[in-house]
């Protein structure tokens, strides 16, 4: 079953939980319940909301991912579940034991798909589109050449490229703690990137072990490192936003970057939506950790320029 998700953001609620149905109360009445097994995602943007004990917790026990931004209305923290996996020490074990070889092959497998991603949203047979193909096709292991700096220098100076002549003085420039079409970005990022965290600890891993960021003070290095091909799907549906003219976190916009959870991936010989393709992409990284594969299964849209049906 796909599981669904949930925003609160419009008014003050308060959330609480009766018979295993979470409920979302204005002034004592109870307006929206919804089966807490059925969710996978609840994102909170309203600053007033509040929570019963019990609530949190059944969400905890249900495997979802609360999600909870600040004023500015970008995702600043999540809650997510112990592991109840029955091989989480293993699995454990098997992510600290992983050699550097293999970790470093893993990261040139996720930059190439990345830059392959990014290539695949911008003018076909464009200078800045080949560039991208050559800078893909020369990734080494580890990429310590730093193809995927290069690339992006290319890519976001390109991203725009097709909206009616933009200002050269108003140009886009990637900037994490922006606003605009940045903070369109930053939200899609956190959303895809709650919902691998949330597959990684399903899976029995530890996200803070990363394949290849490892910054200390960072509790999901992995997650970090495994939404890096799946970046230029979300830059994808924030260009289509640009295009149409939103240009700012509103119900719009917001909405068109939840549906990413949802939209239908080819991974490997499987078809689905996003929720369920992440779990599969998880799965082909532990058979890599347990020495019964080399290559990680990496969504991929199904109607994207390498992959137009997925049948």
């Amino acid at each position: 079953m796909i599981k669904r998700t949930l925003e609160i953001s419009s008014e003050p609620t308060h959330v609480s939980v009766r018979h295993g149905q979470l409920q979302l109360s204005r002034d004592k009445q109870v307006i929206v319940t919804v089966p807490s097994e059925d969710l996978g995602v609840v994102i909170v943007d309203q600053p007033q909301t509040t929570y019963s004990h019990a609530a949190l917790t059944t969400l905890m026990a249900q495997d979802v991912i609360v999600v909870l931004c600040g004023s500015n209305h970008q995702p600043c923290g999540m809650l997510i579940p112990f592991s109840n996996h029955t091989q989480v020490v293993h699995r454990l074990r098997i992510q600290v034991d992983a050699s550097l070889p293999v970790r470093k092959r893993m990261w040139q497998q996720l930059v190439v798909a990345k830059i392959n991603g990014q290539a695949n949203n911008l003018e076909p047979a464009s200078p800045a589109e080949r560039r991208l193909r050559e800078f893909a096709a020369s990734v080494r292991s580890g990429d310590p050449n730093n193809r995927e700096a290069h690339a992006a220098k290319t890519y976001w100076s390109n991203w725009l490229s097709n909206l009616e002549k933009p200002d050269p003085a108003k140009a886009f420039r990637r900037d994490p703690d922006g606003d605009g079409l940045n903070g369109l970005l930053n939200y899609g990022y956190a959303i895809l990137r709650a919902a691998l965290a949330r597959a990684i600890v399903a899976a029995g891993l530890s996200p803070a072990l990363g394949v290849h960021h490892s910054n200390r003070s960072n509790a999901f290095c992995l997650a970090d490192d495994l939404i890096e091909p799946l970046r230029p799907l979300v830059d994808l549906t924030v260009r289509n936003l640009a295009f149409s003219g939103e240009t700012s976190l509103t119900p719009v916009a917001k909405a068109a970057l939840l549906k990413l959870l949802t939209v239908e991936m080819k991974v490997g010989s499987f078809n689905g939506p996003m929720m369920v393709s992440l779990h599969r992409y998880i799965a082909s990284l532990v058979r890599i950790y347990e020495g019964q594969g080399r290559e990680l299964e990496i969504p991929i849209l199904c109607n994207s320029a390498v992959t137009k049906v997925c049948g």
